[in-house]
């Protein structure tokens, strides 16, 4: 049996968030603004899921979508040629390296 803790060595209770009306009760306004376009650039380790959402990602962007480091299995592969059909000029340049130049969502054909 484990002897009980005496008060003096329990640490004190850590402090609770405070909810949107802050300390005084009175709810605290929130503001936002328009946000410039994301650019730039994202490494990850190559998995699965990612690969499926790097390709669909490049096929619903205008524009290159570079993709490395992708796994490129049998259902990874046929996420390209779905890109493919759909519209999006797909290139694999490389082990894992893959080019995708999407035509956005307006832009998408219906597969013959």
């Amino acid at each position: 049996m484990v002897p009980p803790v005496p008060d003096a060595q329990i640490p004190p209770a850590p402090l609770q968030a405070q909810g949107p009306q802050g300390t005084h009760g009175a709810p605290t306004p929130a503001a936002s603004s328009r946000a410039e376009p994301l650019s730039g650039r994202v490494r990850v380790p190559g998995d699965k899921s990612i690969s499926h959402r790097a390709m669909i990602f490049g096929l619903l962007s205008v524009g290159e979508t570079r993709v490395t480091g992708l796994l490129e299995g049998e259902d990874v592969l046929r996420t390209a040629a779905a890109a493919r059909a759909l519209g999006a000029h797909v290139v694999r340049e490389g082990d894992g390296v893959w080019s995708v130049r999407g035509v956005g969502v307006g832009g998408l054909a219906q597969p013959a």
